[in-house]
């Protein structure tokens, strides 16, 4: 049930039909892990809490520095030096004190992601790091979760939907690179709105997700260009021989 300061807060989302009190407590008893508390999770994380998703799960190894400031918006400068889990923590509470959350500064890997995904309904991967991306959307398949991705690289933008039933990420994304990759300074090169774009997009995916509405990015892939804004979309299908999700994976082993 929703409390009065529930009913208040919530008020503008409670007028919205697809969502109603109904939907406003799917939200409350909803459970979200999000991976990465950087540019895509500072969104992710800020708005998942204003909507009044109950729990939040924060996973990130990382501490804040001063070159994460212009686009991880859920840190601040007084933050420098603490590990973002905790500021994001912090700024969590600050915008909904009724959102509880638990935070993890383990890295994902496969040794640990199901264990790490158990507790949750859903997880947002909002990583820079490419290994992480496939460990994390092989636990929510195994699971039979859904896994909303995001990604982002100078002025443009990507977010999709996998969720059983349809592609994997290794669908589309066949080949990982090797675990040791790093991004060299091109890849690092960013504008701190495009984050903020693609974790707004990403957060109602989720929303979206948990309510069980038609319309997701199920099967899409959104494309952002915001040099030249613009958006496009390329079809995502699925791979009888993916590893992950296809027939192949499937079958007992001898």
């Amino acid at each position: 049930m929703l409390s009065q300061p529930e009913l208040l807060r919530y008020n503008r989302q409670l007028l919205m039909r697809e969502i109603g009190r109904g939907g406003q407590e799917i939200l409350k008893k909803s459970a979200v892990l999000i991976v990465g508390l950087g540019g895509l999770g500072s969104p992710v994380a800020l708005y998942l809490a204003a909507a009044g998703v109950g729990r939040l799960g924060l996973v990130d190894m990382d501490r804040v520095d001063e070159g994460n400031i212009h686009r991880q918006i859920i840190h601040a400068s007084d933050d420098v030096g603490k590990y973002k889990v905790v500021s994001a923590q912090a700024s969590i509470h600050a915008v909904n004190p009724l959102v509880e959350t638990t935070v993890s500064t383990e890295k994902l890997v496969p040794e640990n992601a199901d264990d790490v995904l158990a507790p949750y309904d859903l997880a947002a991967g909002c990583l820079d790091n490419f290994a992480a991306r496939y460990d994390l959307d092989a636990a929510c398949r195994r699971q039979g979760k859904v896994h909303v991705y995001g990604s982002v690289r100078g002025w443009e933008g990507q977010a999709s939907v996998f969720a059983p039933g349809g592609p994997c990420y290794r669908c589309f994304f066949r080949d990982p690179p090797p675990r040791d990759w790093k991004p060299n300074d091109d890849d690092k090169a960013i504008v701190g709105t495009t984050p903020g774009i693609i974790g707004s997009i990403m957060a109602q995916e989720v929303i979206k997700s948990l309510l069980g509405l038609d319309g997701t990015l199920q099967g899409r892939l959104l494309l952002y260009d915001g040099l030249r804004t613009r958006f496009r979309e390329l079809a995502i299908h699925g791979n009888p021989a993916c590893p992950v999700c296809g027939v192949q994976a499937w079958q007992p082993t001898e």
